[in-house]
């Protein structure tokens, strides 16, 4: 039996995937069709992507293999203590919690940018 794959994507993994990043294409098919995988979409990245590309978060939002994240209070507060939004609310989903003792992997297309923050990266870069 595997373990169960957990995946936050950032605002430049949503982005990509709205203008067809093959391997961001085949993540949300895989969370969609495989049991054990798990993509999620953090408020605050999410409206970022769709300010980066317009429509990106209806899209995902609709998706039935990504869950949508809501900012709730322990992200508000993660978030007021970083510089972005987006990148704060994608480390706070990352981290581990009981349900993800082990946190989940950050997808990104700018994989430097995670450089010095405490999470695992997986690069979209096609």
């Amino acid at each position: 039996m595997s373990e169960a794959m957990h995946i936050v994507l950032d605002e430049t993994a949503m982005a990509a995937a709205g203008q067809g990043n093959v391997l961001a294409s085949r993540l949300i098919h895989r969370a969609h069709a495989q049991a054990g995988w798990f993509l999620y979409a953090p408020t605050c990245a999410l409206v970022e992507a769709d300010r980066a590309r317009p429509g990106t978060a209806e899209h995902l939002a609709a998706l039935p293999g990504i869950t949508v994240l809501d900012l709730d209070l322990p992200a508000a507060l993660a978030v007021a203590q970083q510089e972005t939004w987006a990148t704060a609310h994608s480390q706070h989903a990352a981290q581990p919690t009981a349900d993800r003792p082990d946190g989940a992997i950050v997808a990104t297309t700018v994989p430097k940018r995670w450089e010095g923050h405490p999470v695992r990266v997986l690069d979209l870069t096609p």
